[in-house]
């Protein structure tokens, strides 16, 4: 019988923050597997972003352990975590004019390393995963000139082509419009049922109830709730989550306040 691969994310008693002080005394104890998608909700603040610079490597762990598909990422070089995570920013105006294909390319470093040319195949892969994100068209035109949406596919390629198991992404539909909320969603969804472990940070209860396979509750650096959609999202835990009044949600989210589920009950 064979051993079954390690968790694409393993947090043990993960303490983070900031020049070593700790936002919260309990550390994060999470699994994330092949498949999954997990989100992320919380208010402004509460560790979301904390987190994900401390797995990859651009925050020190204060406490506790994070593994990678099996490596203590404590003891990874920057090229062992690339390969392991790869990180979708929130689509944001670009400053510098690439070509979307040469942005693609720039998630083949840790492959490839820093200063060397990518290759044919490098370019296959690239152009590959612009395809699949249906923008293959904009492989030439600089990313000064793309929308918000088209941003973020291109910012998702260039995650795909790191070619790792585990995908972070930040609040990956800010600030687009409901079509494209849609898109990125849907390629989200089809990402994980390719096998990749997805986490991702939102601040929209109806985007984790559409495609997460488990929900997370984060407040002042803790994991409050974990577990399925219908068992995490409702109206008492996200009114204390985000200090509001439950009547408001109850009238803003009624899916919130439906009875659980029993098929949700593990």
């Amino acid at each position: 019988m064979s051993t079954p691969p390690p968790p694409a994310l393993q947090l043990r008693g993960l303490r983070i923050g900031h020049r070593g002080r700790a936002l919260a005394d309990q550390g994060l104890d999470l699994q994330l597997r092949a498949g999954e998608i997990l989100c992320l909700l919380g208010p402004n603040g509460c560790g979301k972003t904390t987190l994900f610079r401390t797995l990859l490597g651009l925050l020190p762990a204060l406490g506790g352990q994070a593994e990678l598909a099996g490596l203590d990422s404590a003891r990874a070089t920057r090229a062992e975590l690339a390969r392991r995570v790869a990180y979708v920013p929130q689509a944001h105006a670009g400053v510098f004019a690439y070509r979307v294909l040469d942005l693609v390319l720039m998630g083949r470093v840790a492959h490839i390393g820093r200063f060397s040319t990518p290759s044919r195949a490098d370019r296959a892969l690239a152009l590959a995963a612009l395809e699949r994100l249906g923008v293959a068209h904009l492989a030439a035109r600089p990313c000064t000139e793309l929308s918000g949406g088209e941003r973020q596919l291109a910012l998702i390629a260039r995650a795909l082509v790191q070619q790792a198991p585990l995908l972070v992404m930040d609040e990956p539909t800010a600030a687009l419009d409901f079509g494209h909320q849609q898109r990125v969603l849907a390629e989200i969804a089809a990402l994980a049922a390719d096998g990749l472990a997805v986490l991702m940070s939102t601040h929209q209860p109806e985007h984790a109830r559409q495609v997460a396979s488990r929900v997370a509750l984060m407040h002042g650096g803790r994991l409050r709730a974990q577990g399925r959609p219908a068992q995490v999202l409702r109206v008492d835990a996200l009114a204390a989550l985000y200090a509001l009044d439950p009547t408001l949600l109850r009238r803003s989210l009624p899916w919130a306040a439906a009875p659980l589920d029993t098929e949700d009950t593990p």
